[in-house]
């Protein structure tokens, strides 16, 4: 049984009907299971990554399966511009999430922050942060097929990983919902009758990182069913110290397992049950003080906190880009509870595709922050403790045919639906000294959405010439949104810092859109091919729900499009022993759904409102050489150039507006990742191999604001395994060098809530070594 967040008032007409879809997403996945009976034509399973060969053997760049456009093709040949990593070299590299996965993509960023709550990934410069319920982000992150709704349920451990496919720009004729910005497409692996089972270990320094998972594989009943379960448990200590108790923090607890199914009742015909869990308990701090003093926009000028500073002083923190300690009266931590069941059944019919995805998630999120991020109580500084909890459900069902290949036309059509429930409490308490005397407040306020999403979508091919083709893709949208929000707090009508007075609020819209795609590809030779698009993005509308919402927010947030002008080329030259491709994009956005810091009530709160206009524009590269057997090369580069074309301020904003022209937050003008694989030693049993890479990008903008203090540095970050593996035994040890040259950064640098500036500071804010151990039986 799921452990409870405890109790606090929720309207008991949103638990009844959240109830009721729960119940009728069960009953879609069981008449899914059910039609085993009757044939519902899917596509395959999504094929697993290529086996590596044998070092000593290497002729060229395998061929990379993708399915970027719901079917099997190859990398190299999709018009789409994709990056791809390889479950395997995840593990190796001690890359077990989007966070840190995203070092080594060029194209993404991450935003992080003490709750994966409020979590989530840029792509190409553009994403959007949605601390509440209201709004989903751009940049879609689906699991096995599956749309992930809130971008919080896609930042846990990843269990199994197969690949990871990462679709930049546009991908909406395709993809589930709102992935107007690009697609974060996360494959598991599938179960096969042929019996495999694994383990894995590593422990990591800098922290006591502890990591062990193992699995197995095989026949259930021969040739008709094949099962496959996991598990992990993942420990780290942190590298943070809170010198109020001499405790670490910034640390972690995970543990989950994922299981499936895979029946095959005849050969056209495959069903396949998955089901998976993951509890994560992390210890986040609410940043940790870079600097007292702040800087002013347009302006420039520095205001000093003298009174911040000597508070920090006397409990043992000193403000710097080196500061890795907090002196909080609690830990700040979230308890995170996310799973969900899906089941996909498959048929093949005279060469035709179907595809029914059925699937249910929930996830449930507790976080509690240190919200004044200091120790103490006094008349110059307040104490405020937050407490917030979700409880989101997603019911989804997609149906999708894809025809053969070879003909004048072929296509891939299907329609989706979506109905998705979140039910948040949120609660700060508030301490404040008044004329020597102890002044109690709080605030609480309940509020969530309903939202459905109705599509249908069809992409296609038309194939003038075996080398010549156009690209069609369109998806029609239909959105229904309703939320409802009631605060009340101990100051009925008057702010107080951090709550805002009583305030209760409903409303319901419904919008219809569309996204489209439209292309010529051209294959120059049988290894050379070149694509241009234009796509339009769509992301449907929303509302801005969330603690300190007032009157002015109970605006809706317009739905935001995109006009994506795209060309590139893919090539394989010197005898299949370089690979690259090339992509130009330019970007336009209107009615951009961005965070615009504020402050309400005296604090600060990120309001998420319909920016203007923002452009995307640049080129990416990436390429895979095989220079001699035994050393390849791999690499990516992004050059950006991201930026806000006109601001529209939004109402009752205190902050400056006048950021037109200015870079778009997490958008990294220069971006860079190389990596050599060098076979030192071979033998018929053993293999020593040299893995080293290097990530480097440009200072970066962390605030839509536009302060000065909030620009990182540039910074690159050097990493080094040696791997021995057994080829008859089955095993591989790995030492491993994190940020060998210890070069210090921070993730993610934002306003303190007294004042001040603070930072988020990475697992590999300093050096670290490790070590992984993984058999195969």
């Amino acid at each position: 049984m799921l452990e409870t967040y405890g109790a606090m008032p929720v309207s008991a007409h949103r638990g009844t009907k959240a109830q009721l879809k729960v119940s009728l997403g069960l009953g879609l996945a069981l008449l899914a299971s059910t039609a085993l009976v009757t044939p519902v034509m899917a596509q395959a399973p999504a094929p697993s990554a290529p086996k590596a060969v044998a070092a000593g053997a290497k002729q060229g760049p395998e061929e990379i399966v993708v399915t970027a456009r719901r079917r099997a093709e190859s990398l190299q040949s999709v018009p789409v511009a994709v990056s791809v990593i390889a479950g395997t070299i995840a593990l190796k590299d001690n890359r077990f999430d989007i966070q840190s996965l995203s070092a080594v993509i060029p194209t993404v960023e991450f935003r992080t922050s003490s709750s994966n709550k409020d979590r989530t990934v840029f792509m190409r410069g553009v994403g959007t942060i949605s601390t509440g319920p209201g709004v989903e982000p751009s940049v879609s992150t689906v699991l096995d097929g599956v749309v992930l709704g809130r971008a919080g349920q896609s930042t846990v451990d990843i269990l199994d990983l197969d690949r990871i496919e990462v679709l930049r720009g546009p991908q909406g004729t395709l993809f589930g919902k709102n992935a107007s910005a690009g697609v974060v497409n996360i494959i598991t692996k599938t179960p096969s009758h042929e019996f495999r089972a694994y383990v894995d270990g590593g422990y990591y320094g800098g922290g006591e990182e502890r990591r062990i998972a193992g699995g197995v594989n095989g026949s259930i009943i021969k040739d008709k069913v094949a099962g496959l379960i996991s598990v992990v448990s993942g420990e780290y200590s942190g590298n943070v110290r809170n010198l109020f108790n001499n405790s670490w923090t910034n640390s972690y607890d995970h543990k989950g397992g994922r299981g499936k199914l895979l029946f095959t009742p005849s050969d056209d015909l495959t069903f396949v049950l998955a089901a998976d869990y993951m509890h994560s308990r992390d210890y986040v701090p609410n940043g940790v003080f870079v600097s007292t003093n702040r800087t002013a926009y347009p302006s420039g000028a520095v205001s000093t906190n003298p009174a911040l500073l000597a508070q920090l002083n006397a409990t043992g923190v000193n403000p710097s880009f080196r500061n890795k300690t907090v002196s909080t009266d609690t830990n700040s931590n979230i308890r995170d509870d996310n799973m969900g069941v899906s089941g996909q059944l498959d048929y093949n019919f005279n060469g035709y595709t179907l595809t029914s995805i059925t699937a249910y998630r929930k996830w449930k999120n507790q976080q509690v922050q240190e919200n004044d991020q200091i120790s103490g109580l006094s008349a110059a500084f307040r104490r405020a403790y937050d407490i917030g909890k979700v409880d989101h459900h997603t019911v989804s069902e997609e149906a999708r045919v894809a025809s053969p290949k070879g003909g004048f036309v072929d296509y891939v059509v299907g329609a989706y639906v979506l109905s998705a429930i979140s039910d948040e409490v949120y609660r700060r308490d508030l301490q404040r000294v008044i004329s020597g005397a102890t002044v109690l407040d709080y605030g609480v306020a309940p509020y969530g959405t309903d939202a459905s999403n109705y599509s249908v979508f069809g992409e296609a091919n038309i194939n003038f010439t075996k080398s010549f083709r156009a690209l069609l893709g369109i998806r029609l949208v239909r959105d229904e949104v309703s939320y409802y929000h009631s605060r009340v707090s101990t100051s009925p009508a008057a702010d107080v810092p951090g709550i805002a007075q009583n305030f209760k609020a409903s409303g319901s819209l419904s919008k219809d859109g569309y996204a489209d795609r439209l292309g010529l590809q051209y294959d120059v030779t049988s290894d050379i091919t070149a694509y241009a698009t234009y796509s339009r993005g769509y992301k449907g509308p929303g509302y801005n729900v969330f603690f300190n919402m007032r009157a002015f927010d109970q605006i809706a947030i317009a739905p935001e499009t995109s006009n994506s002008y795209e060309a590139g080329l893919k090539a394989k030259v010197l005898d299949n022993k370089l690979q690259f491709n090339l992509a130009l994009f330019d970007m336009q956005f209107d009615n951009y759904q961005a965070n615009f810091t504020d402050t309400v009530a005296g604090a600060f709160v990120t309001r998420l409102i319909n920016a203007g206009k923002v452009e995307s524009k640049g080129v990416e590269a990436d390429f895979n050489a095989f220079v001699t057997d035994r050393l390849t090369l791999t690499g990516a580069i992004a050059l950006t150039d991201a930026k806000v074309k006109r601001f529209t301020c939004p109402a009752g904003a205190t902050a400056s507006c006048f950021i037109d022209g200015k870079p778009l937050p997490f958008a990294p003008r220069t971006k860079l990742n190389v990596t050599a694989d060098y076979l030192v030693y071979t033998t018929s049993r053993f293999d020593l191999n040299l893995n080293t890479d290097y990530s480097w990008r440009s200072k970066t903008q962390d605030q839509l604001t536009q302060t000065d203090d909030t620009i990182q540095p540039s910074y690159g970050i050097w990493n080094a395994r040696l791997t021995l593996a057994d080829k008859d035994q089955n095993w591989r040890l790995s030492v491993l060098a994190k940020n060998i040259a210890n070069k210090h950064y921070y993730s993610f640098l934002g306003g303190g809530n007294l004042g001040g500036l603070t930072g988020w500071v990475p697992r590999d804010y300093d050096r670290y070594f490790g070590v992984n151990f993984h058999k195969d039986f």
